[in-house]
């Protein structure tokens, strides 16, 4: 079913301050999830929009690098609170379109609240290096410098969270910063573009342009966009990162995950279960950071399988503006298809349906693009449901036969996201931080994203670039250092010119 043409909405672009609409003929529809309905069109950029988006920022981006952290860090504390005041709107535009339950929108929003809290103390991170008198009369000191034009290149099962962890810390070293949203969920960018204005940010310095490949590749290759930032799929994660380090930009690319969580038999099972089910099925298993893996050493396993049935099955799978909700739709019907594909594999594959997701019907919402959660025992690293991505309510279980099993499968998979250990033996939990491949470890806790003044990112192929997201990997990706040796002799002085190589003396 669709929206009438004059029910629908319409997107544009947000540049130089205004909201301005795409010269391209592309468009595409902008669905609820929930129900399978259209509700906008957006309308995708064209070279043209392109290159007038990159010129205002790069215009706004010279008066920007020069204004006092003074000023600046004022309009993050008043982006800070225009965030505030705004966020239940902005958890109904992310509902809306992405799917995820309300409170679960209102959380990505706590977790971006963060990283601007993070931004308001840029004067400190700023600060540089002074050595005095490394030779006589002489000091020597670095400073950090912007950019110029940072793009952000963002997925939507973050809308809000994931440009307000790339954005503020972009425009806080003096940076003019680019939006490019996933034009599946592309409310939430223009919502933010508003309150960035409300704060007081100059004009042209947050800009959002909606689009496709074209808009990407346009801001891969664009000789005035100096660095990328992207969170996504492990295969444009790399694409994005060959594409833009060819054109000599500075790129931090965050790829996909497959997160295992180790439950060792002297852990709490209960709590494991209560955990893995909320990690899992959270927002439907679309996010980077969702446990898709647990693996269950020894005698643990069967009953975790047995908690993990019963909680599973009292999981509330519903549109996510219903407040009883624990878990919404998947983004597309495409997303839906997938994930079924990959459960019918496994049970072909002769794993056991603990739980089975498949043919769920939501009274109400009948065209909506609901999976149940799935869980699959058994399970072997060879199976699609275990080597796939699958970015869905799905969780594996992988048996092993004790801890250092449990490692080997972790170093095995070619991701390295996030990882977590369920047990109540320190030395287990020391020897598996420890032992890890991963990037990002959880011990007794299912979902380990760092705080904002740590960085994210994970290791492997869930990573391309030195650098992740966030506190001062934030702050280093923004920034370029600049070291100034000086003297200022006396006016009496006698030149001490050589044609030697200058010596610290």
């Amino acid at each position: 079913m669709t929206a009438t043409a004059t029910q629908l909405k319409t997107f544009t672009h947000f540049i130089d301050g205004q909201k301005t609409p795409a010269t391209g003929e592309q468009h595409q529809d902008i669905y609820n999830p929930a129900t399978g309905q259209v509700t906008g069109q957006l309308r995708l950029a064209s070279e043209q929009d392109i290159n007038k988006t990159v010129a205002a920022a790069q215009k706004a981006a010279e008066e920007w690098s020069q204004t006092s952290l003074t000023k600046r860090t004022k309009i993050l504390f008043s982006m800070r609170e225009q965030l505030v005041a705004r966020t239940d709107e902005l958890a109904e535009a992310i509902t809306a379109e992405q799917g995820k339950v309300l409170d679960d929108s209102k959380g990505e929003i706590g977790r971006a609240l963060e990283a601007v809290e993070y931004a308001c103390g840029i004067v400190d991170q700023l600060k540089g290096d002074y050595s005095a008198q490394i030779a006589t009369g002489v000091d020597t000191f670095s400073v950090r410098e912007p950019l110029g034009v940072i793009a952000g290149i963002t997925p939507f099962n973050f809308p809000a969270m994931v440009p307000m962890w790339m954005a503020p810390l972009a425009i806080a070293t003096g940076n003019a910063f680019i939006l490019k949203p996933s034009e599946r969920a592309p409310s939430a960018s223009l919502i933010l573009a508003e309150l960035w204005q409300a704060a007081g940010l100059p004009d042209g310095v947050f800009n959002v342009l909606q689009g496709d490949k074209v808009a990407v590749d346009g801001l891969l290759t664009h000789p005035d966009v100096n660095a990328v930032s992207f969170i996504g799929s492990t295969p444009i994660a790399q694409y994005i990162h060959d594409t833009a380090t060819a054109h000599g930009k500075r790129v931090q690319a965050l790829g996909g995950a497959k997160n295992h969580a180790v439950v060792l038999p002297d852990a709490d099972i209960d709590t494991a279960a209560d955990l893995l089910n909320t990690a899992a099925f959270g927002a439907a298993g679309e996010r980077c950071m969702a446990i898709s893996v647990a693996v269950a050493a020894g005698d643990a396993a069967d009953a975790l399988a047995d908690k993990l049935r019963e909680r599973t099955n009292n999981v509330v799978v519903a549109d996510g503006m219903n407040t009883n909700a624990d878990m919404g739709p998947l983004i597309t019907s495409a997303a839906k298809e997938r994930v079924e594909r990959i459960i019918g594999e496994a049970e072909a594959d002769g794993a056991t349906l603990v739980a089975d997701g498949r043919d769920l019907s939501v009274k109400g919402n009948e065209e909506g693009f609901f999976v149940g959660p799935t869980v699959i025992d058994h399970a072997q690293t060879d199976m699609s449901a275990y080597q796939e991505e699958i970015f869905g309510p799905v969780l594996v279980i992988v048996r092993v036969a004790n801890l250092d099993e449990a490692i080997q499968v972790i170093n095995e998979n070619p991701y390295g996201n996030g990882t977590s250990i369920f047990t109540s033996t320190g030395a287990f939990a020391r020897k598996f931080q420890r032992s890890v491949n991963v990037g990002m470890v959880g011990v007794n806790i299912p979902i380990p994203v760092p705080a904002a003044w740590h960085s994210f990112g994970g290791w492997n192929d869930s990573r391309f670039g030195d650098l992740g997201v966030n506190g001062a990997d934030g702050v280093s990706f923004g920034t370029r250092k600049k070291v100034i040796t000086q003297r200022w002799p006396e006016p009496t002085h006698v030149s001490d010119a050589s044609f030697n190589f200058p010596s610290h003396s």
